[in-house]
């Protein structure tokens, strides 16, 4: 991956996001509302962190011997797995959840290091990296999986992604499964030589110190079942984690994959001066994509991320807000003549994924 900094946004033009960011402002103070979680989103908390600790307490307590139903609950705390990164860590990590920081830190780590990741690594490649190159080659780490694997027009063409929209989703299903074991460790290698850690004011010992700790206490309390339920043997035991984290690695790229690596979006190439051609929320919009957004039980779900426009142009803002400010974003962005990507279904959001993917398998 290059050094994101030598890429630059041309941002001489700000009318559109300087009035965006007015109207947005005028809408909380105007209503006096926080940007910040409500009790919306602290009920959230509460439902999704039930939704995964109730399930493996019943596992962990021997409340069940049946394998039927150990293998019920492992799919349930996958979902919640997958409903705490969406709803709240995802917040959190942003430092939209609440006003105070350190509360918005404790979160942070609570809900990623828990799970099995780890938070700064996750805040420099989605806050810092992801968020602010967006779809840019060979920058975006998002956009740049392991070889087999094909997400961008600009990267290389290999015979073997002719078959990426059919096995594509086995490898997302590994997702949470890399970030528990290995990813972790190789991120911090790379993000301490790139000078991430260092501009985080912290060090690459004291990183991995707390990566090692909390890998100790993901897989600790996970193993303790098998440790606990004496009918339980290590088979049962891996098929349930295998199942938990499949099923929260396919829903989370059920999400996050429609946001961005569609037919619909743009993957802007830098010019040899590393210029980029729009001003940084302009570049936003062509990069990214809303789906299913006239669903609210469904945005309640997956944490207010089909609104993923709303997002990228204000990451701070806590998602339980995005509906309301959406018609605001697609109001401006129309005045100003803007594209403002919006599927009005999650199925057709996800077929225009599986479109790009089959496109990117055939085109060199």
């Amino acid at each position: 991956m290059s050094n994101q900094n030598v890429v630059r946004f041309n941002n001489s033009n700000r009318l559109f996001y300087t009035e965006l960011k007015k109207r947005v402002d005028a809408y909380f103070r105007d209503n006096k509302i926080s940007k910040s979680g409500n009790i919306n989103m602290y009920l959230k908390t509460a439902f999704m962190f039930a939704a995964y600790f109730t399930p493996y307490l019943l596992i962990t307590l021997g409340v069940f011997d049946s394998k039927w139903i150990w293998f019920f609950l492992a799919v349930t705390m996958g979902f919640a797995k997958a409903g705490i990164g969406l709803c709240v860590m995802h917040d959190a990590n942003h430092g939209s959840y609440s006003k105070n920081t350190k509360l918005n830190r404790i979160l942070g780590y609570a809900t990623l290091n828990i799970l099995g990741g780890h938070s700064l690594n996750w805040r420099i490649q989605h806050n810092v990296i992801h968020h602010t190159y967006t779809n840019v080659h060979e920058v975006d780490e998002d956009i740049a999986p392991p070889g087999f694997m094909r997400f961008e027009p600009h990267a290389k063409h290999k015979w073997i992604h002719k078959l990426q929209f059919i096995y594509a989703w086995f490898f997302y299903g590994m997702m949470t499964l890399m970030w528990s074991t290995t990813k972790d460790f190789k991120q911090l290698v790379r993000y301490n030589k790139a000078g991430h850690l260092k501009t985080a004011n912290t060090t690459f010992a004291t990183e991995l110190t707390l990566v090692i700790i909390s890998k100790f206490i993901y897989y600790g309390y996970m193993l303790l079942p098998y440790f606990l339920v004496k009918e339980m043997t290590f088979l049962n035991w891996l098929c349930g984690f295998l199942v938990l984290h499949y099923i929260a690695g396919v829903l989370l790229a059920m999400i996050f994959q429609p946001a961005h690596v569609v037919a619909e979006t743009e993957f802007p190439l830098p010019t040899a001066e590393g210029n980029i051609e729009n001003h940084w929320a302009v570049h936003q919009l062509s990069t990214t994509m809303n789906f299913a957004t006239g669903d609210p039980v469904f945005s309640w779900l997956v944490g207010g991320l089909n609104h993923q426009v709303e997002h990228h142009l204000f990451p701070t803002i806590c998602h339980v807000h995005y509906p309301k400010i959406s018609k605001i974003v697609k109001d401006t962005a129309k005045e100003f003549n803007l594209p403002y990507l919006d599927k009005k279904t999650f199925a057709g959001a996800l077929w225009s994924h599986e479109k790009l993917l089959y496109k990117l398998g055939r085109a060199a």
